[in-house]
């Protein structure tokens, strides 16, 4: 790993200065005195206290899915495994690169050839390129962690145990600070009773978590959506642009792993027994059944991990399946529907975009390029009532709409361009889908990840939004051969793998099932990635 000073400074800066504060009053002041818990009587029995079976039930679940999130986010950050604050993602400029790897100038090299993978021991489902699968672990356990955080939220403040984790006196702050000190310079105060008061430390901790490190979970995540940025501008602006919503949500994450070996580290110290029984059993003595049931809690989280590589590697289409089962009608409903309408200003755009995909390899595709693509006929056939062959000068002839806008791989990098060509609409105009046209396929003259002919498929309905391009210019030059000559397809609500690059042929058919494995495209076919990509 690498990591840029000034990011390191600012990032330990704060914690630093709050052990030295802590560490300078204990030397010239002592230890502020520390707050005094109440008695625990008959009496407070009334208020809020214990664990309710509710509780015990979701913070479970919550750490079962936080695993598998963690898990799977990690071999989706090495796919691309540099983070920037820019969205230009120029090589250097990244402020962490988890590669020892300094992009080559002297060659071609692709975003592809940058990624790695982690072993199956961290990343899931890890052991090579992998990041369509874990992209669906992601995506289901983020959907089902929600789901229970959302029903954690209702219950909370449905009972009165929200008064046990919002803090409702600004006394809190200086209460968290004289435990912080007490705790920073190893003089471990007494703690109240857990199934009654939490100290006013861990007071602000939990709610931290729950009501600021998952919101920023949440909030980061769609800002990396093409078809969210590209059609609401402002979201983006809420972290600061792609590449910052990446990082924070990078950052968030540390955030879990550093609060959960504080948190077990505490629920140790603090009376290991007694602890379990509070969130397992809701009981509030020293018996050692809450420790057994975490043993076999922590087994049972072993196995469905264990079980999330194994399935993963064997039924890798049952997985990509059973993905977009749950996750597909949820983008559909909230993304699909909108058309991208983002744009960007000459002076935005990247001063490096990042080559990625295979480049064509037969001698058809150099044949043409050799000849500046004079010879080229782009075939438009299928349920069409009039199949066409054009050449680049007749394409060039037609409507030409351009426009600067931003792209976003599903490896993680971004880059801002400026694109000009022939909007689908006006080529639709000229062939006339037939009405049982429904998807639209198309056809490179590379080959794919596994082998066999690139190609993917679109809807009718993002054919029609009107940043829909078949581009044959790339800021303002002709589109050159690392980037897709003669035409690639620009679809700004997708994710890049969908704009097929060095395209030789476009077919209106019904649907994509009749093409190799039938799953909409070479990505989707052989390394399971997803079949909407909108985030």
């Amino acid at each position: 790993m690498r990591i840029r000073l000034s990011t390191l400074f600012a990032l330990i800066s704060p914690l630093a200065v709050l052990v030295l504060a802590a560490y300078a009053q204990w030397l010239m002041a002592g230890r502020p005195p520390l707050p005094a818990y109440p008695a625990v009587t008959p009496q407070m029995m009334a208020e809020p206290h214990g664990f309710p079976t509710w509780i015990c039930v979701t913070h479970y679940v919550n750490f079962l899915f936080l695993i598998l999130l963690i898990r799977s986010g990690l071999q989706i950050l090495m796919d691309h495994p540099r983070l920037y604050w820019n969205v230009h993602c120029t090589p250097g400029t990244e402020w962490v690169r988890f590669t020892p790897v300094e992009v080559p100038r002297d060659r071609l090299y692709t975003a592809k050839d940058d990624a790695r993978y982690l072993t199956p021991w961290i990343g899931l489902p890890g052991g090579r390129h992998t990041l369509g699968l874990s992209r669906h672990w992601h995506f289901v356990s983020a959907l089902f962690w929600v789901l229970n955080g959302t029903v954690f939220i209702a219950l909370l403040f449905a009972t009165d145990q929200w008064r046990r984790l919002v803090p409702t006196s600004w006394s809190i702050f200086p209460d968290a600070w004289a435990v912080w000190v007490n705790y920073i310079t190893f003089h471990l105060p007494p703690e109240p009773d857990g199934f009654y008061f939490y100290n006013p430390l861990q007071q602000l901790a939990y709610f931290g978590v729950v009501f600021v490190l998952a919101p920023l979970s949440i909030i980061t995540g769609p800002a990396m959506s093409p078809a969210l940025v590209n059609r609401f501008s402002w979201y983006r602006h809420l972290p600061g642009n792609r590449q910052v919503g990446r990082s924070l949500h990078f950052l968030a994450l540390c955030g879990y792993v550093l609060f959960t070996i504080a948190h077990v580290t505490m629920v140790a110290v603090t009376g290991f027994a007694r602890n379990m029984n509070h969130i397992t059993i809701g009981t509030d003595d020293g018996r050692m059944i809450g420790v057994y049931l975490f043993i076999v809690g922590m087994l049972v989280i072993l196995g469905v991990n264990v079980g999330a590589n194994w399935v993963s590697w064997l039924y890798p289409r049952a997985v990509q399946m059973i993905g977009g089962t749950f996750v597909n009608p949820i983008l559909h409903l909230l993304l699909s529907r909108h058309a991208p309408c983002a744009e960007y200003l000459p002076e935005d755009i990247s001063p490096f975009f990042w080559p990625n995909g295979k480049m064509p390899t037969s001698e058809e595709w150099k044949t043409l390029a050799a000849n500046g693509f004079r010879d080229y006929r782009l075939k438009v056939y299928g349920l069409v009532a009039n199949p066409v062959e054009l050449s680049l000068e007749q394409i060039a002839a037609m409507s030409k709409k351009t426009q600067i806008t931003l792209h976003h791989c599903i490896q993680g990098w971004s880059g801002i361009a400026e694109w000009g060509g022939l909007p689908m609409t006006e080529l639709m105009k000229l062939v006339r889908p037939k009405p049982n046209a429904r998807a639209v396929i198309f056809y490179s003259f590379g080959e794919g990840e596994a082998g066999g002919q690139y190609y993917d498929s679109q809807t009718m309905a993002n054919m029609l939004y009107p940043q829909t391009l078949l581009a044959y210019e790339m800021n303002y030059q002709p589109l050159g051969d690392v980037h897709g000559a003669p035409l690639r397809l620009r679809v700004e609500n997708q994710l890049g793998f969908k704009m097929v690059k060095w395209i030789s042929a476009i077919e209106f058919a019904e649907d994509y099932r009749h093409v190799q494995a039938g799953m909409g495209g070479a990505q989707e076919d052989h390394v399971f990635f997803d079949s909407l990509a909108d985030i």
